[in-house]
C-alpha cells in the first residue's frame, strides 16, 4: 500500500491545520490507522490513532482534546484534524497502517505499524 500524506504547512499558535493521509494499492477497511509525529531530534512519536470500524479513537495526552482523528473508508483516507496548535505539536507527522487487520481498541505502538506515509511537515510559530 502506498500512503500519501498532506496538509501540513506553518500556522501560528492557536491555529488549526487537516492533514489527510490517502491510501492506494488496497482498502483499508479492516485495519487500524495511526498519526505519529517526529520532531528534529526526537524520536517519532505517537498522536493518534483509529480502529478498523472507527468505533474506538486512541490519542497521545499531549494533543488529547485538540486533535481528531477520523477516516473515510470509501476514500481510503485517515484525517487528523488538529486545532489549538502549539510550537511544541512542529514535526513531521505520518500516517501508518496498523499490521493487524480487525484489532479492536488502536494501538499507540509504533511498532504495530508496517506501512507508513513519507510524511507533511507542520511547523506551528510563535
Amino acid at each position: 500500500v502506498q500512503l500519501q500524506a498532506s496538509g501540513g504547512g506553518m500556522v501560528q499558535a492557536g491555529g488549526s491545520l487537516r492533514l489527510s493521509c490517502a491510501a492506494s494499492g488496497r482498502t483499508l477497511s479492516t485495519f487500524g490507522l495511526g498519526w505519529f509525529r517526529q520532531a528534529p531530534g526526537k524520536e517519532r512519536e505517537f498522536v493518534a490513532a483509529i480502529s478498523w470500524d472507527s468505533a474506538r479513537t486512541n490519542y497521545a495526552v499531549s494533543v488529547k482534546g485538540r486533535f481528531t482523528i477520523s477516516r473515510d473508508d470509501a476514500k481510503n483516507t485517515v484525517y487528523l484534524q488538529m486545532n489549538s496548535l502549539k510550537p511544541e505539536d512542529t514535526a513531521v507527522y505520518y500516517c501508518a497502517v496498523d499490521r493487524t487487520s480487525l484489532r479492536v481498541f488502536p494501538t499507540g505502538d509504533r511498532f504495530e505499524y508496517a506501512d507508513w506515509g513519507q510524511g507533511t511537515l507542520v511547523t506551528v510559530s510563535s
